[in-house]
Parts: structure tokens; C-alpha cells; sequence
């Protein structure tokens, strides 16, 4: 099994336990010089020597190494110095044994050097100072605090009786104050740098303890060891091995994280100058004990003294220029955020913890028109609009329980009073600055937001407009259909409008009179509709009006805008005339908002397809229709080509003599699911297809190949066929008609065009040149349905017809008067009358009176395929 092993420690580590164990071998060599085992200046040299050199060695050390490793945040110069210091220190100590013939002045010597060593190094040290002259600025504080201390020590009874110890105790008070003032002021202050410092300051206080004691005469040399200054000697060594291992210890640190940059203002200087002062009142406290006691000074305390108050003086007067500096900052500080507040588009306010204005900008009067005394020393709520006062409250008693503490500013949004007395919409942020010394209240940055308000406002009410009409757009509309549906007691409908013609007053006039058109049409319908109903353009030409009347005066609203649409728009350059469609839905008719919407669509597609100015009811028979409307508007196409079309003949007969003298020809789509299908419906469709010109050749080509296979017919046996308008006004129908019956070999005189009565008044000249060009042909017309439309009868001497084919209306409802006029007034003009739609006997009897001497109906024949009816004539020819 494999045994693990400690991970060894690092270097630092060990080297900090050799310094720790050869320092402690030193105090036992001090010890035996103390008991007078050995001679004390030996005993001093010997364990000074082994320990200072060890700190030195391992100074040095780390200075090398941080050279190496390039680590400027450690500085090696400093370590360099300090083991310097500590390598001048080790052989100063060497003296008394040495014991030169001017041993007090070595001393002196040594310990200036080592001063200066320890003193550059230490203010080289991280976080010590960043430039030479905060450097020299702290040395000169440290030499004012070590002057002062060492003329209250020279006042002390007996020092002076010595004075070749005097610069010795003033280098090493000197050197030991500015060591202090530099640890002391660095920022941050490291361990190992308080370390370092506060051995270097040991090491100098015992050399000057040294120097004082060799300067005695006590330090034993000479002697064997046992002398009387022994045991102080031995004190003086322990400081110094005491000094040169803390040294060491912080000094050899190569593992000190590099210090945080902190922002330093010049107060954290002044802020330790009256520290510094205390030294300098001792000295005066000395001075006036020592007049007291002494009564005199000699001329070395005068000299001290005026060398006290040179220093003190300076001193002071480097601290009013910085003062002064510090004041010239503060100005220009203050200038600088006096300008930017005045400047600024926020009004900043300051309140305190019961929310009292204690403070505002200047920019106040300029952005609110608020003077100080309208608003400093009043409540904040004041200022807010009571419905916002509880929300503001609120955001506020939050800051001040602490639940943003460390987030952004919070936000309210409120309505302020301005200097006008008028409401303007804001927003502030507050700030929690409590925790600030200088400050200690709440921060509050008030912005205007009333264009910014407003231009939302703006943008969410265009966003819910139509632009060129002014009515509600679609996203409107659903927005207001789903309000109503969720009001209780729901009730009302939803109207859907389509303007037929409009893509042609675009192409034929310009878009601007389109558009004016559009003006004029949301104008009309807002005329129409009530104070809670809604007028929305859907787009395009499509418009809807909710509206929350019951179902009957729902449709009574519809056909009012189908009328009122359908009145002529007077424009520049002519009137514009326009159709419609309208669809109806009940909200309550589906499951949403979009159902209902489908809804009034499908009802709208409806009433588009029976015909124009049109309203129709949504019900579910509406969708089916329109399904099947799509599905045959797909397979109509194809279907003369698949066999599906079909003609059933309806026979004409004479009244008189019950003799067939004629057929029409109806077309008929034997479709394969659906069945039958009449003309009615294919029609309609044909003509939104665009190809009711080849259904109605087909009739024509077929109809004329079924009269031409029926056997016995006579000549006097003729064939009719209904054309549209658009089909007949074609330049080519007159061709297709000869084309067709020269193909069949038919007289001309045995085909019949019939043309409904409600198209002529479509275009009248166009019609009597289209049916001129058919009678150039020998092809005979027939004005189909006559009196169900509203052609004047002054029309009738116009048209080149051959035939009057009665509307079943003028057979069942009017008096009989009117039928006989009619009748009366055609044999005038030479006409041939048809009466349609006798399907009962009465009505023949009705017709045979009156003097039609044709009908067709069901009571003569019914309608049968060309097989069958091919057999019916045969049968009543023979009867």
C-alpha cells in the first residue's frame, strides 16, 4: 500500500524557521555574556554577527529574486536596503569589542548609515509611497517628529553631561521617527511591511543604546566579561537580534499580493498631522519643565530648541500649503459639480429619512420653475400627485428598509408639480446615500418624461389608427370586439363592408381621388353608426362597424350603409359611383374574436356572390354555400371537357293548337356528387371565372347539333339560346353565331337569341347595335323576362327584337289590364308574345285570354334532354 508523504513547505517557509532558530541560538550567547560566562562585547559581536548575517542573507536574497522575477508590486530595491541596513547594522554592532580609540564615533557612524539603509528601504517597500517626493515629504515628517523627541530626551538630567552620545541619539531618534511616519501613513499597511519597519526601528533604538553606553564607559571591553554594564549590553543586543529577525521576516516575503489602488484624497493626509503634532507638544512641555527645574539653557538646548521650532515652523507651513491646496481643490471641486447640477436636465433632490427636502439644485427654477422656498423643507409626497403619492411611498419605504442595498437605483414614476401648478410626468431614481458620512439622506434625480410621455402615447394611439381615414385599424377593432365579448351580458354584432369598383376609380383617376374616395366613405359611415359603436377600415377597401345594437337594428344599420355607400361621390372631374357587400355576425355567434370576424366575412363573400349592395346574415348554411361555392368555382373548368355539361330543352307551344314551335335551351352540370346543378348558380360562377363567352358557345354548338339530329322537324321550328350582355356586346359574337350555323347547316331564321330585359338598361345603344348585327344575320332576338325589369316601353320601339318572352310576373300578380296592354302594344309592333312560367292550367287560360299566342311553363311541358324531348315532338306533331 503506498504511503503518502506531507507536500513540502514552501521556501518562505522555511527560511522564516532558520531565522527563527538561529536568532534564538544568538539570545543564548547574549545570555552567556549577561552572565558573564563570556565577555559582553564578545557575546554582542558573536550573536549580532550570526543573526544579522542570516537576516541579511536572506534580505538579500529575496531582493535578487524579485529582480529575477521582474515583481515591481515588491519592490527588491527595498528588501536590497533593508538587508543593507541590516548588514551595516551587524558590523556597528562589532564595535565594542572592536573597541577602537574613538569607539562613540564608529558607533555614530554606523548607525547614520544604517539609518539612511533602513529608512530608504522601508519607504521602497509596497504601499509605502508611490513617488520620491511623498517619499521626502514623510522623511521630512518623520525628521520633525524625531527632532522634537530628541530635544525633550537632551532635557533630561544627565543626557547633556555626555555629548558625544548626542548625535548618536539623534540619528537614531530621527531614523526611528521617520521609519514610524512611513509604516504608519502607508495605505494599504502589510503585515510584513509593519514587520520589516518595526524591526528596523528596534535595531536603531538599540544602537543608540549601545552608543550611549560605550559613550559611559559601561560597555566591558577590555574587561573579562563580568563587567557592571554587562547585563545592558546584553539587553541592547537582544533588541538589536529582536529588530534584525522581525526585519527579516516581513522583509523576505515574496508572496505579498500586489495592494488595491485606492483612491487617496488629499483630508487622509491632514487627517494625521495633529498625530504628529504630539511629539512636538512634548517637546515644549520639556523645554518649560526644564526652565522651571533648571532655570537655564545652555547653548546645545538653544540650538536644539531653534532647530525644534525651524522644523515646527516649516512643518506648518507645508501643512498650510497643503491646506490651502486642499481648499483650492475643494473650490474648484465644488465649481465643477455646481456647474454640472446648474447644467443638468435632472432636478436633483436631498431628503431625510422623513422624507423632508433639504436640498434641491439649481436647476430647479430652470427646469421646473420650483424656488428653494417652495420646496426645501416640505414633505416629497407634497410635491406628487395624490393618485401617485401611495406608489411613490411605497418604492420609497423600500429604499429605506434596505431591500436594494447594493442594486441600482430604483425608479419611480410619478406626477410632480411645477412652479405653474401643472402636472408634468416624471421619473426618479433614488439613491440610498445614508451610509455616506458627507451626505447621510436620500438622493433624488427627477427627469421630465412628458415629451417621451406623450410621444408613447402618440405612437400606441397611431399604432391603433388608421392613418388615412382617421377610423380604428384592424388591431383596434380586435382589441374592442374582445372588450365586448368579455362585457357581461354580451350583445351585439360586427358588420364587415366591401366597396366594389374602387381598383377602378384608382387605375382611371389616380390614387389620390381613391383615396378621397376612402375620406369620404369613413365619413359616411361614422354619419351612420352610434356613440358606442366602432368604425374600423380593415384595409384596403374593406371596412367594419361594431356595433352594440340587438339583430334587427343591426340589419336596419346595414342597409343604411349599403344605401348611403351606394349614393354618388361628387369628386374633381366627374362623380364616382361605387357597389357593396355587406356580411353581418353576432358576437355571441363565435368562440373568439377571430371567429366572429371570420364570420361577418364569410357573410360579406355571400352577399358578393348573389349580387352588389347586398347585406347578408351569418349562419352555418352561409359557410356551407360558400364551400360549396369554392369547390365548383375548381371543377367547373374542367368540366365541359369531362362530359359533365348538359342541356335540358324546354318546349314552346302555340295556346290555340298545343303544337310545340319551338325550344330553349337550358344548360344543366350533372355534377357526379353534387347532382344536378341549374344555370342560377352556374352562371354566377361562370362570370367570376371569366368563361361565360365558352359556356355560352358550348350551348350554342350543342343546342344547334341536338336540332339538327331531330327528325321531322320542320323549318318553322326554331331554337333559342340566352347570351349575356358582355358575351353579346364581344365584336366576334355575330362571327362565332354565322361560324355555328354553317356548321350545323341551320337557317338563320330558326336560332333565337334572348337577351334578359334587366340587362338592357346596362347600355342601350350597345345593346340595338348588338342585336342589329345579329338580325343582318337572319338570326331573330327575343327580350327575355319583359316587364320584371324597368325598361321603359318607349325602349321597346328601339330594340330590334322579334319576340317578347312575358315575365311570369305580369301572368300571376299584376291586374289583367296590364297584361292585355302588354300584349296589345307588341302585336302593334309586330312582336311574337311568350308567356313564361304557366305552370298552372289557370294561368294558360289566363295567358290564351289576354292574346299571347305562345307559352311555356310546366302545365304545357317540362323540361327533358334532348332524347326525350326528340320524342315528345314526334308524339304532338302527330297528334
Amino acid at each position: 500500500m503506498a504511503v503518502s508523504h506531507p507536500a513540502p513547505a514552501p521556501p518562505w517557509i522555511r527560511a522564516r524557521a532558520v531565522l527563527v532558530t538561529v536568532p534564538s541560538a544568538a539570545a543564548v550567547l547574549l545570555a552567556a555574556g549577561a552572565a558573564g560566562l563570556l565577555p559582553a562585547s564578545l557575546a554582542l559581536a558573536c550573536a549580532v554577527g550570526c543573526a544579522g548575517l542570516f537576516a541579511a542573507a536572506s534580505l538579500l536574497g529575496t531582493a535578487l529574486a524579485l529582480h529575477r522575477a521582474e515583481q515591481a508590486f515588491a519592490s527588491c530595491r527595498g528588501a536590497g536596503l533593508v538587508g543593507m541596513g541590516t548588514l551595516v547594522a551587524t558590523a556597528t554592532a562589532l564595535v565594542p569589542w572592536w573597541n577602537p580609540p574613538d569607539a562613540t564615533g564608529w558607533l555614530t557612524t554606523g548607525l547614520a548609515v544604517a539609518a539612511c539603509c533602513y529608512v530608504a528601504g522601508v519607504s521602497l517597500l509596497p504601499g509605502a509611497a508611490r513617488s520620491w517626493p511623498v517619499r521626502l515629504r514623510r522623511a521630512f515628517d518623520g525628521a520633525g517628529l524625531g527632532v522634537s523627541l530628541s530635544f525633550a530626551a537632551y532635557l533630561v538630567p544627565g543626557v547633556a553631561t555626555r555629548p558625544a552620545a548626542v548625535p548618536a541619539m539623534l540619528i537614531a531618534t530621527g531614523g526611528v521617527a521617520v521609519v514610524t511616519v512611513v509604516v504608519l501613513r502607508a495605505r494599504p499597511r502589510p503585515r510584513p511591511a509593519m514587520w520589516c519597519g518595526g524591526g528596523a526601528a528596534l535595531v536603531l533604538l538599540a544602537l543608540g543604546a549601545v552608543a550611549a553606553l560605550v559613550d559611559a564607559g559601561q560597555s566591558g571591553a577590555g574587561q573579562s566579561g563580568a563587567g557592571q554594564g554587562g547585563p545592558l549590553l546584553a539587553l541592547a543586543g537582544l533588541l538589536i537580534i529582536a529588530g534584525m529577525t522581525a526585519s527579516a521576516l516581513g522583509g523576505s516575503r515574496r508572496d505579498i499580493p500586489l495592494p488595491p489602488l485606492e483612491p487617496r484624497n488629499p483630508d487622509q493626509y491632514l487627517a494625521s498631522y495633529p498625530l504628529l503634532a504630539i511629539p512636538a507638544a512634548v517637546g515644549v512641555v520639556a523645554a518649560v519643565w526644564h526652565l522651571v527645574t533648571v532655570r537655564r539653557f545652555d547653548n546645545q538646548a538653544i540650538i536644539f530648541g531653534l532647530v525644534m521650532v525651524s522644523v515646527l515652523v516649516v512643518r506648518e507651513l507645508l501643512v498650510v500649503r497643503d491646506i490651502r491646496r486642499y481648499a483650492g481643490r475643494l473650490r474648484i471641486a465644488e465649481a465643477h459639480f455646481r456647474s454640472l447640477v446648474a447644467g443638468a436636465t435632472d432636478l436633483t433632490l436631498v431628503l431625510d429619512e422623513r422624507l423632508t427636502v433639504r436640498w434641491q439644485s439649481p436647476a430647479a427654477a430652470r427646469l421646473f420653475g420650483l424656488r428653494d422656498d417652495e420646496v426645501i423643507g416640505r414633505e416629497f409626497s407634497d410635491l406628487i400627485h395624490p393618485e401617485d403619492v401611495a406608489d411613490a411611498q411605497a418604492v420609497i419605504a423600500s429604499v429605506l428598509a434596505g431591500e436594494h442595498e447594493g442594486g441600482p437605483p430604483v425608479l419611480v414614476s410619478a406626477r410632480m408639480r411645477d412652479g405653474a401648478r401643472l402636472w408634468r410626468d416624471t421619473e426618479s431614481t433614488i439613491s440610498d446615500q445614508r451610509a455616506v458620512p458627507e451626505v447621510a439622506a436620500l438622493v433624488v434625480h427627477v427627469r421630465d418624461v412628458g415629451e417621451r410621455v406623450h410621444l408613447e402615447r402618440t405612437l400606441h394611439r397611431l399604432s391603433y389608427l388608421d392613418q388615412l381615414t382617421g377610423l380604428a385599424n384592424r388591431r383596434a377593432l380586435m382589441r374592442d370586439l374582445l372588450a365586448h365579448r368579455r362585457r357581461p351580458g354580451m350583445r351585439g354584432n360586427l358588420i364587415v363592408i366591401d366597396l366594389h369598383g374602387l381598383a377602378e376609380v384608382n387605375d382611371a383617376r389616380g390614387r389620390e381621388v381613391g383615396d378621397a374616395v376612402l375620406v369620404e366613405v369613413s365619413r359616411r359611415i361614422k354619419q351612420l353608426i352610434g356613440e358606442e359603436d366602432v368604425a374600423a377600415r380593415l384595409g384596403g377597401d374593406e371596412f367594419a362597424v361594431l356595433t352594440t345594437e340587438s339583430a334587427v337594428p343591426a340589419y336596419a344599420l346595414a342597409t343604411r350603409v349599403v344605401t348611403v355607400l351606394g349614393e354618388a361621390y361628387q369628386l374633381p372631374g366627374g362623380s364616382v359611383d361605387l357597389h357593396s357587400s355587406v356580411g353581418l355576425a353576432e358576437l355571441a355567434g363565435g368562440a373568439d374574436s377571430d371567429e366572429v370576424l371570420r364570420h361577418a366575412d364569410m357573410a360579406r363573400q355571400r352577399a358578393r356572390q348573389l349580387g352588389v349592395n347586398r347585406v347578408e346574415w351569418y349562419d352555418p348554411d352561409v359557410e356551407i354555400q360558400l364551400h360549396r361555392r369554392m369547390e365548383l368555382e375548381q371543377q367547373l373548368l374542367g368540366a365541359a371537357g369531362r362530359g359533365e355539361l348538359d342541356l335540358a330543352f324546354q318546349p314552346v307551344t302555340g295556346l290555340r293548337d298545343g303544337r310545340p314551335v319551338g325550344v330553349e335551351a337550358l344548360l344543366r352540370w350533372r355534377h357526379p356528387d353534387l347532382g344536378t346543378i341549374l344555370p342560377e348558380e352556374i352562371l354566377p360562377i361562370a362570370r367570376a371565372l371569366g368563361i361565360t363567352a365558352e359556356l355560352d358557345e358550348w350551348v350554342l354548338d350543342e343546342a344547334c347539333r341536338s336540332l339538327t339530329a331531330w327528325a321531322g322537324g320542320d323549318e318553322d321550328f326554331w331554337l333559342s339560346v340566352n347570351v349575356g350582355p358582355r358575351e353579346l356586346l364581344t365584336a366576334r359574337f355575330p362571327e362565332r353565331v354565322a361560324t355555328t350555323l354553317k356548321r350545323h347547316g341551320l337557317n338563320p331564321e330558326r336560332l333565337v337569341v334572348e337577351v334578359a330585359e334587366t340587362w338592357i338598361a346596362e347600355d342601350v345603344p350597345a345593346i340595338v347595335a348588338a342585336l342589329s348585327g345579329l338580325r343582318k344575320l337572319g338570326v331573330r332576338a327575343a327580350l327575355d323576362d319583359f316587364g320584371a325589369g324597368q325598361t321603359s316601353l318607349s325602349h321597346l320601339r328601339r330594340l330590334p327584337v322579334d319576340m317578347l318572352k312575358l315575365s311570369q310576373s305580369l301572368i300571376t300578380g299584376g291586374p289583367g289590364s296590364v297584361l292585355d296592354v302588354v300584349v296589345s302594344l307588341g302585336r302593334r309592333l309586330g312582336l311574337e308574345i311568350v308567356a313564361k312560367g304557366l305552370e298552372t292550367q289557370e294561368r294558360v287560360d289566363r295567358a290564351a285570354a289576354a292574346g299571347c299566342r305562345y307559352g311555356q311553363g310546366f302545365a304545357l311541358a317540362h323540361p327533358a334532354p334532348a332524347e326525350r324531348i326528340e320524342a315528345y315532338l314526334d308524339s304532338h306533331r302527330t297528334g
